[in-house]
């Protein structure tokens, strides 16, 4: 029987949740307030950056001075591209990971956890002179390569995660019913696992558009995502607040809006089998 919460405990834990979420949120929002500031009022001191007048002049310096709309597809494509295809090849990973186990599968699974414990500036020269040669550098087909591979151990760990919650009893049965494996994968394994697939998959979208270092240093122009858009308005000949506070709102709010719409989905897959 579950204990009964009294009424103010309920109200100091909201109160509690908010102030985090206020805590956590604010400096998204004063990046959203001082992008609707002149340069001269968005190093002014909090109080008056409040009280002074709202403009769009920053955002339409912005967008004048560089091509939102390309470097705003360019990510759309290399992050849904790259975790597209790293789906494609973790699932199968996973499924046999998960209920094919080897004697070395728990090896496996911490060796490809522990190349994220590497320093990505480690491997950058050699991966820059491979791209070099190959012709690879400035191209989306190079960036989609390079981020399914840094974001693969994270795919096939949360996929494999899932896949272990599912009966094993379920698969044997649809064997017995005269699946083969591919079908078994396709009709059996799959739509039980969708919730987890689909937080699986926002997430590494997530990761994929925030990714940075990789984009800065594998690109110029031609395939340059929001994350080369908002360091270019960071110069040697100072900070721009006001315009660097606008291209970062502009690079943003497209996965703010995602992620708002799929919270549900997020936390679901995220949950999925903490509770039996």
């Amino acid at each position: 029987m579950a204990r009964a919460v009294s009424t103010s405990r309920k109200t100091w834990t909201t109160l509690l949740a908010w102030a985090i979420g206020i805590l956590i949120f604010f400096p998204i929002l004063w990046i959203f307030i001082l992008s609707f500031k002149t340069e001269g009022d968005a190093i002014k001191a909090p109080l008056e950056v409040l009280s002074s007048q709202w403009t769009l002049e920053s955002y339409a310096t912005v967008q004048k001075r560089s091509n939102y709309f390309l470097h705003f597809w360019n990510s759309v494509v290399l992050s849904v591209g790259s975790t597209l295809i790293g789906l494609a090849i973790a699932i199968p990973a996973a499924w046999a990971m998960a209920f094919v186990p080897a004697r070395r599968t728990k090896d496996v699974l911490l060796w490809m956890l522990s190349t994220k414990m590497l320093p990505p500036v480690g491997v950058l020269i050699p991966i820059y002179l491979i791209f070099r040669d190959f012709g690879l550098l400035d191209t989306r087909t190079g960036l989609v390569i390079v981020l399914t591979l840094i974001n693969l151990p994270i795919i096939i760990w949360m996929l494999y995660t899932y896949f272990r919650e599912i009966p094993g009893e379920i698969l044997e049965a649809a064997r017995m019913d005269g699946a083969s494996l591919k079908e078994e994968v396709l009709y059996v394994l799959t739509p039980m696992a969708i919730p987890g697939m689909a937080s699986t998959l926002l997430l590494n979208i997530i990761l994929a558009w925030n990714e940075a270092f990789w984009t800065l240093n594998l690109t110029a122009a031609k395939a340059a995502p929001l994350a080369a858009f908002i360091a270019s308005y960071s110069s040697p000949e100072g900070l721009f607040y006001a315009k660097l506070s606008a291209a970062s709102t502009m690079a943003i709010a497209p996965i703010l809006i995602m992620g708002w719409f799929s919270q549900k989905q997020l936390v679901r897959g995220l949950t999925f089998g903490a509770v039996k």
